[in-house]
């Protein structure tokens, strides 16, 4: 029984029954710092679904149009004919993400020319071989005889972009690019074998053979986007053969001219009018006056 008092006394010496600091006795009540309420946890992150979840089985990688009968060792017919005019690098068959891909592809490295010496396309472009075989088919047939024509003589092709997984124009969320599935290729530039390198979309170059080279194109692509078309292909040519409904085509490449100079000034107009009605006397002194005037035009 004094043992239990004892504690007790004790307790209540060091803050109470319940652990609450004893009060001294000059101490007000409010002193004492309340117990803190339990801190609530943050919500927990909302959980984020990835672009894109990896498949399980081949088929779901495959896409359900993978025809595994077709599959072959040997080169399709597109490949075929190709390997007679280009320099190209057969590749596996592209799986994903999502719908990108696609068989039959291939690096095209150069296209070679008859009698001549093959035209290097840099980077060289990853395609599927329809696309790789029509873009080849229009440096030999088309694109280098109307440079010689103007000239010069084609010594590379300079690309932008080929293969890549994207939605178009680069938009998250936006519809399948054709780049996406290897059925597209922007075209930068062309190389002469002067040094010379003419951009496609340069306005100070000669519009004889940027018309030459849009008609071209138009011709053999379903889609040609340049300068004037949406806003994303002003400095390249994209070309591609989207299929489509009707065989519809897209031809939207304006061939632009540099813009006009600009006007004079007033001051400098009414000079140039009156030095075209009146001769300037031949001891007309330079310093100030319509000499100087002449000196700036």
């Amino acid at each position: 029984m004094r043992l239990k008092i004892a504690l007790l006394s004790l307790a209540l010496a060091c803050g109470g029954p319940f652990g609450t600091p004893a009060l001294a006795d000059d101490e007000p009540a409010s002193a004492v710092a309340p117990i803190p309420e339990a801190v609530p946890l943050p919500r927990p992150r909302p959980s984020q679904k990835p672009g894109w979840i990896e498949p399980h089985t081949f088929r779901e990688a495959a896409g359900a149009d993978f025809d595994s009968n077709a599959v072959t060792s040997e080169p399709s017919a597109c490949r075929q004919r190709l390997e007679k005019f280009a320099v190209i690098a057969p590749l596996p068959r592209l799986i994903g993400p999502g719908t990108c891909g696609g068989g039959d592809m291939i690096e095209l490295s150069s296209v070679l020319m008859p009698g001549g010496a093959p035209i290097p396309i840099k980077p060289a472009p990853i395609l599927r071989c329809a696309m790789a075989e029509q873009l080849a088919i229009w440096v030999r047939d088309e694109a280098a005889p109307r440079i010689v024509k103007a000239g010069a003589v084609l010594r590379q092709l300079d690309t932008y972009d080929d293969y890549s997984c994207r939605g178009r124009n680069r938009i998250v969320g936006a519809r399948m690019s054709e780049h996406g599935k290897g059925n597209a290729v922007d075209v930068r530039s062309f190389t002469f074998t002067d040094n010379r390198v003419v951009m496609l979309t340069d306005v100070k170059a000669s519009k004889e053979l940027r018309l030459g080279i849009r008609e071209s194109v138009c011709a053999r692509f379903s889609t040609v986007l340049g300068p004037g078309s949406d806003g994303y292909h002003e400095e390249h040519i994209h070309l591609d053969l989207a299929d489509r409904r009707g065989g519809y085509r897209i031809c939207q490449w304006d061939v632009r001219e540099p813009p006009p100079p600009p006007l004079p000034k007033p001051e400098e107009e009414a000079v140039a009018a009156e030095l075209a009605d009146k001769p300037l006397p031949s001891s007309l002194p330079l310093s100030g006056g319509i000499g100087a005037a002449r000196r700036k035009l």
